[in-house]
């Protein structure tokens, strides 16, 4: 065996070590939303709201529903921008959305975005995050994005509330209401 295979065989191996033990992060942020989950999911999977509400993201096309893909212009903490393609692996009505995005290879840098409703007595708990997979972890924190997802989160409470408060009610009026 040659010299430059031997070389070669042993990058990949060990390039192969590394994608296989690639290391892993994440975060969860959390916030109490006082409208219902339904509410808080028609704005989580409309990409026209979704946009409208989100700091972070520039453009949201796509379905949320599981096996598709999205198309997704965000925001960078630095200012700049990224576009992405991934693919929602769960979508429950009022329950939970979650997706699943990468940089180029798997296990370059893959992350699980997720969001979870949780019904309260009076609105959603939402807790959001996301698990982060990959090589570029070695050099890169991903604690960074967490004013982003915080951000949307309170952008999003923001939203719902606010459409939650003028939203009608199945209710009858008080009184009859009459023309003059």
């Amino acid at each position: 065996m040659s010299l430059a295979i031997a070389t070669a065989a042993t990058f990949a191996i060990g390039l192969a070590a590394a994608f296989a033990a690639a290391p892993r992060d994440g975060f969860e942020t959390e916030i109490f939303i006082a409208a219902s989950p339904e509410r808080v999911w028609s704005l989580l999977t409309d990409p026209v709201e979704h946009a409208a509400w989100n700091p972070a993201m520039h453009t949201v096309e796509g379905r949320f529903s599981v096996g598709e893909r999205l198309r997704l212009r965000m925001r960078t903490p630095s200012g700049g921008a990224i576009s992405f393609r991934p693919r929602v692996l769960l979508a429950e009505p009022a329950r939970e959305l979650r997706w699943l995005g990468r940089l180029g290879l798997p296990r370059l840098f893959d992350g699980e975005h997720y969001f979870r409703l949780i019904r309260e007595d009076d609105g959603t708990r939402l807790i959001h995050g996301e698990r982060f997979r990959g090589v570029l972890l070695w050099a890169m924190g991903v604690h960074q994005f967490r004013p982003v997802f915080e951000a949307a989160n309170a952008a999003l409470k923001a939203r719902a509330e606010a459409a939650s408060a003028i939203a009608p009610t199945d209710a009858p009026p008080a009184y009859p209401l009459t023309r003059a």
